[in-house]
């Protein structure tokens, strides 16, 4: 059993878009976040959403780009991805936890991953 499990990965063109979702099968969770590592970088946070007041927050790199929304009653999260652009191109992982640990771009504020689905743009 693993507590979260993302799908909606794939290959796109540059100016493209994707959605991808995290579905929480275990545990209800209190803020959702996504996470995005390419190759020989660190993991970076791009994403999160609290479940309680919806209030999000973006990484500046994709402001204006992607929109993080939960559907409760799924215990879904949800990335979409528009104009996409070749330094996209990352695995991307879900991250969640029941607890509010630290800022929410620190991977060490999560205890609960995904596997990972990987996102490829091409220019």
């Amino acid at each position: 059993q693993v507590p979260l499990v993302e799908s909606g990965g794939g290959s796109v063109q540059a100016g493209g878009s994707l959605r991808l979702s995290c579905t929480a099968s275990r545990y209800r969770y209190n803020i959702m976040a996504w996470f995005r590592q390419a190759p020989g970088k660190e993991r970076e946070g791009v994403a999160v959403i609290y479940t309680g007041s919806s209030t999000t927050s973006y990484a500046d790199s994709v402001k204006g780009r992607f929109t993080i929304s939960r559907d409760n009653a799924k215990n879904t999260v949800y990335l979409q991805m528009n104009s996409l652009k070749p330094e996209d191109t990352a695995m991307y992982f879900c991250a969640a936890d029941t607890l509010y640990r630290g800022r929410w771009y620190e991977k060490n504020a999560y205890n609960s991953w995904g596997q990972g689905t990987q996102v490829t743009v091409s220019s």
